[in-house]
């Protein structure tokens, strides 16, 4: 199986928690989150899957996410200093919608406001990555 899937500069691939619940906040009113990722499923086109930790893929532990900033980014602490713009960004129906294509590669997240849980994927010629999180809010409230 393939192991070395660059990301764009913030590894933008996190899909919900399914089978694997994880602890996450409520998300309404808040500007600044924080993301973790769960699980990991690493996809090419002959149909070749792996399902995995996010670190077998380079996925970062944590990602802040800059609603205001419209960014993605590595924390401080990750030593990383990964950064990515969010394109398209939208809330709907207790829905945050995220939306970006970076260095060959495009990027979706829809993150559950009431529960935190996190659904997104990358995807690049041949390859995709769906990865399962959750969400809390990064700071005071209201952010």
């Amino acid at each position: 199986m393939h192991r070395g899937f660059a990301f764009p500069a913030v590894v933008v691939a996190f899909a919900c928690a399914a089978g694997t619940p994880a602890r996450a906040d409520q998300l309404a009113g808040h500007d600044k989150i924080l993301c973790t990722a769960v699980q990991a499923t690493f996809c090419v086109v002959d149909g070749d899957c792996e399902v995995g930790a996010p670190w077998s893929w380079n996925i970062p532990q944590f990602i802040e996410v800059d609603l205001i900033g419209k960014r993605l980014s590595t924390t401080k602490a990750s030593g990383e200093n990964r950064s990515t713009p969010i394109l398209n960004l939208s809330r709907a129906k207790g829905l945050i919608f995220l939306q970006g294509i970076e260095a060959g590669r495009a990027f979706s997240f829809v993150i559950e406001e009431e529960t935190g849980m996190l659904s997104a994927a990358v995807a690049r010629e041949g390859v995709t990555v769906g990865v399962f999180g959750a969400c809390t809010p990064l700071g005071g409230t209201g952010q």
